[in-house]
Formats: structure tokens, sequence, C-alpha cells
């Protein structure tokens, strides 16, 4: 035998194995594969990505078992013959413009939604994402309004319920249940569980708020070209202070909740 078919191979550059770890992302099968190569590699740097697959191996342990938890009631359900379940959650009662959003949405049972929680708790670049994958993953999803002059005539807490109830309603199927954010929607013949603090306990709801957060905030934007000023695509609607300060200077919109005591104080239409 020659003395070269007896040299072992030269391990792989440390860069290509750090571009096997990026690549990796979240495949646990690869990231466990590169774990045990950098392993056996006595150079230091290998030994350091070895560190940092089993980190990320274990981060998404972590991430898997939250998210079993996260969809313990609709998985229930599932477990129990119900198919269709969906998550409805609403958003925008606080803001002084624009209208309540709501959203309906029903997800298979194998839906993987790393990074999915209650959308006040993510990221503006978070719940785009979360959004993107909710919608693709989807077996179904509504969305549902209640405008400012809805708002108005019916008080926020009522425009919300109805919110919800057009977002189940533009679901296109009739769901075996509803999981819905601490009320029960009026007018729907499916049966309901509202579940308190839901968007922060149940998945299939916390995807129906981020759906719902990102399509409000896309429509305040839009509302921002059709009534600059106001600084609607910064603060969404929500009373800050350049906010209140633009409805001294302008005063109201007409897609401002003229019902809510901050508008209320200042009825001489924009532009008039």
């Amino acid at each position: 035998m020659s003395g070269d078919a007896a040299r072992p191979c030269a391990p792989a550059p440390l860069a290509a194995l750090r571009a096997r770890l990026a690549a990796a992302a979240g495949d646990a099968a690869a990231l466990a594969r590169l774990a045990r190569e950098c392993q056996e590699d006595p150079r230091d740097g290998a030994r350091r990505l070895a560190a940092a697959c089993r980190r990320r191996l274990a981060a998404a342990r972590t991430e898997r078992a939250r998210l079993a938890r996260l969809f313990a009631h609709s998985r229930a359900l599932q477990l129990a013959g119900l198919r269709l379940v969906a998550g409805v959650d609403e958003v925008g009662v606080g803001p002084l413009a624009g209208p309540v959003v709501a959203a309906a949405v029903i997800l298979p049972p194998d839906a993987e939604l790393p990074g999915l929680d209650d959308s006040k708790r993510l990221s503006a670049a978070a719940r785009e994402r979360l959004a993107r994958a909710v919608r693709e993953a989807a077996l179904a999803l509504g969305i549902g309004e209640a405008s400012p002059a809805e708002v108005d005539a019916w008080n926020v807490y009522r425009a919300g319920l109805e919110a919800m109830r057009r977002a189940v309603l533009a679901l296109g199927v009739v769901p075996d249940h509803c999981l819905v954010d601490a009320r029960r929607i009026p007018g729907l013949s499916c049966p309901q569980t509202p579940l308190v603090h839901g968007d922060a306990r149940e998945g299939a709801i916390a995807a129906a708020s981020v759906v719902a957060k990102v399509h409000r905030d896309a429509l305040l934007c839009q509302l921002d070209g059709e009534w600059p000023g106001y600084g609607f695509a910064e603060h969404k609607g929500y009373p800050t202070p350049a906010h209140l300060e633009a409805l001294r200077r302008l005063g109201p919109s007409p897609v401002h909740r003229v019902s809510f005591a901050p508008v209320a104080a200042l009825r001489a239409p924009a532009g008039g």
C-alpha cells in the first residue's frame, strides 16, 4: 500500500463547517451530524462549532416543547375528532382611529410555526414572518373588520365581537369548534371555548392575533397615505403624544373614532 493511500483525509476547512452550520438552520438531523463530525475534529474551532450545534439542538427541543404546550387546547380537540378547530382574536380596541380587525385561523395538526406567540410579544419583523407562515399553513383563514363608524355606533366591545363573527364567517367553512380570546362570539352556530389571555395560551389564537395585527397595521399604513399628517403609519392609530398633537392641529379625520374622548373633544372635521 502506498503512503498516499494510507494518509487520512484532511479535515474540512472551518469556513466550510461554519457554512454548513448556517445552512442547517432548523434541520435537527443535519445539526446532529455536524455536531458529531466537529466533536471528532481536534481543532478548537471545530469543537466550538460542535458546541454551537448542541446549543441549537437544545434550543430547538425547548421550542418544540413550548409549542406543544401552546397548542394543547386545539390538539386535544383535534384528538377528540374535531378536525376544524379555529382560533379567533381581534386587535385594535385601543386606537383612536381605524377599524377593529379580527382574524380566524384553522391550522392543521402538523403545522410548524417556530417563534409563534402573542402578537404583542413579537417584533414587527417576527409578526410579518409568522403571518406569512400562518397563511401558508392554514387550512382556512378569515379576516373581519368593524369600521370606525360601527365602533362609534355600537361601542368598541360590541364592534370587536362583530369583527370576530365576520372573521369566522369569512373562513368559508363552518368550524367544528372555535377557541376565542376571552369572549364568546354571538351569532355563531359552532361550539366555542373562551380562553382568558388566549393569545398567550393557545397557538391557534396566537396565530389569529398575529394575522390580525399584521393586516391592521397594513391598513393603517394605507390610511396614512389617504390622510397624511396624522402619522398613522407610525403609531397605527394609538394615542401617542405625536398623534394627539396632530389631532389638535388638524382636527379629527373621517377614520377617527369620534366616540373616544380625545377625539370627541375635537369634533371639527379635518380640513373644515
